[in-house]
């Protein structure tokens, strides 16, 4: 391995010319992967009407079934981090595919409540696989400087999976039935499986990649090496380092409020303005294409400012505070509302941006300070502490909706809940900039 790595990196300071290259590729591929993930999750959303009158469901109900994929979900995050550092992301990301798309489908199959609890469970364990996988394979594919970027086009994918899910799952609904709704979507992971197995592998090994390609993903430093010779730590070693909890708590602060668009969107609209099945579906692609494009802008400012000649630090730590600014209008979206519905959805479109953005920029942090065999590992905690977040969200949202049901104000629960989206990011941004104030990459 390490006659084939000396033979590959000759030549490190080659620059590749703009253009198509074979690691965007692999960024379409983990771009689609991330896009059926979504869409498989936020099924269940827009069935929420049918499925709580066919089954006698209370917001408690509900929530409570959202809790019980988030606890598989932190679970599994926990686990697959560690799973796809040892088993590499060939063979770990495409268990996950095949798994999840099973546990997708089989929502189709209960008949009770209590299956929906099973399902849901089975669905987040497996589904938690591909974040950590997504985010190593941006890492042995990019350079440095391009991550953010990589990383804000294939989490793009979140928000094409929440506008597929709109644009196709009402309309499965009327013409088969909700069950065909989770057959359907569940499908298309084994057609990204196909792509995979035939398309993918890791750059030092991968027939199509040019030698010229090969040395400006590993441009910026020495880091290939060096990874190969870096031991490999433990979760409780990771946990030791303030960087690894500067990403667990950004994370845990603001993942919830994507949970709580993801999971509650479609029953805002419902309760707020009155929709119904079809009607849903444009308000929530407007909200999830503005998402789409800051996730795209999101890695892209970075990457300018660092053109500029910043610091890759400085220039993420600049980016995500213009971002966590940009969530704050959602604090007014009721306020809004009362004038125009579409005023309404823009501005949580903004926020869903503003979520975006910062995401793409928080899941680099992970790459920029540890190394390749450590970034699903510790991607993994981190994701496991957001998910965290999205279960105490869950509760409190079931909880608060059914209070304020009761009291016939259950535009007051939302106000509270949009008070906390508005104010998470900041209060991340203060929190990440106390555990890890300066650029500090992790010595092993």
């Amino acid at each position: 391995m390490a006659t084939k790595v000396s033979e590959r990196t000759i030549n490190t300071s080659v620059r590749i010319a703009t253009g198509v290259n074979y690691r965007y590729t692999i960024c379409s591929l983990v771009f689609f992967a991330t896009t059926i993930n979504y869409l498989d999750r936020a099924v269940i959303s827009l069935l929420k009407p049918i499925l709580s009158q066919e089954y006698n469901w209370t917001e408690v109900t509900y929530a409570n079934i959202v809790v019980a994929f988030q606890v598989c979900y932190a679970i599994g995050l926990l686990v697959s981090g560690k799973l796809i550092d040892k088993l590499g992301t060939r063979i770990g990301y495409a268990w996950a595919t095949g798994l999840w798309s099973i546990a997708a489908i089989a929502h189709a199959a209960v008949t009770r409540t209590a299956g929906f609890f099973i399902v849901r469970g089975a669905l987040g364990i497996t589904e938690a696989g591909n974040f950590p996988s997504a985010i190593k394979t941006i890492a042995e594919w990019f350079p440095k400087k391009e991550r953010a970027f990589a990383t804000g086009i294939f989490n793009s994918g979140t928000n094409i999976g929440a506008i597929i899910a709109p644009l196709t799952v009402p309309f499965i609904v009327v013409a088969l039935g909700w069950r065909w709704a989770f057959i359907l979507t569940g499908l298309l992971g084994f057609i990204w499986l196909i792509l995979w197995v035939f398309l993918y592998e890791i750059p030092s090994k991968h027939k199509n990649i040019s030698a010229e390609e090969y040395a400006y993903i590993n441009s910026d430093d020495s880091e290939l090496e060096k990874d190969l010779m870096a031991p490999k730590l433990t979760w409780i070693q990771l946990l030791g380092f303030r960087q690894t909890w500067a990403f667990a708590s950004g994370k845990f602060l603001t993942d919830p409020v994507w949970w709580f668009y993801l999971f509650w969107l479609p029953d805002f609209l419902v309760k707020q303005f009155g929709l119904r099945n079809t009607a849903l579906a444009l308000p929530i692609a407007l909200a999830y294409t503005m998402a789409t494009a800051g996730s795209v802008f999101g890695g892209w400012l970075p990457m300018y400012f660092i053109r500029q000649g910043w610091s890759v630090f400085r220039a993420r730590k600049t980016a995500m505070l213009i971002y966590a600014c940009a969530a704050t209008p959602v604090l007014f979206t009721q306020y809004f509302g009362g004038y125009s519905m579409w005023l309404a959805v823009t501005t949580i479109g903004l926020a869903m941006a503003s979520h975006q953005a910062w995401s793409a920029n928080m899941y680099t942090t992970v790459s920029d300070s540890f190394s390749k065999s450590e970034t699903g590992s510790v991607t993994g905690i981190g994701s496991m502490f957001g998910a965290l977040g999205g279960i105490l969200i869950a509760i409190i949202a079931g909880q608060l909706f059914d209070y304020f049901k009761a009291a016939q104000h259950i535009e007051t629960g939302y106000f509270i809940l949009f008070s906390v989206c508005s104010l998470a990011y900041i209060t991340a941004w203060i929190v990440i900039q106390i555990l890890n104030p300066v650029k500090k990459s992790i010595d092993f």
